[in-house]
């Protein structure tokens, strides 16, 4: 996450949206909860860095957007992450 806070402290104007997934297990509520925490923690993070707040939204997707369908702890790590989508 270093990098991406130095490519967006040279790229002022940019935005991000920072999408908070988590893997299935746990219900719908909950994972809404985490993910959206998982999200605001990368975006502190990277305000820590330098990168302005303002340039960033955060979402949570739950469990809803799994990149993985398996059902073992490699995939369910997989589907534990914060996603960076560029904004217009």
């Amino acid at each position: 996450m270093k990098g991406d806070a130095e490519w967006f402290k040279a790229n002022p104007g940019k935005k991000l949206r920072i999408e908070g997934n988590c893997d299935e297990r746990g219900t719908v509520e909950y994972n809404l909860v985490l993910g959206q925490k998982r999200a605001d923690s990368a975006k502190n993070y990277l305000v820590n860095l330098g990168v302005d707040a303002k340039s960033m939204d955060t979402i949570s997707y739950g469990k809803e957007r799994p990149v993985c369908t398996e059902k073992n702890e490699g995939c369910w790590a997989k589907n534990r992450r914060a996603h960076f989508a560029p904004l217009p």
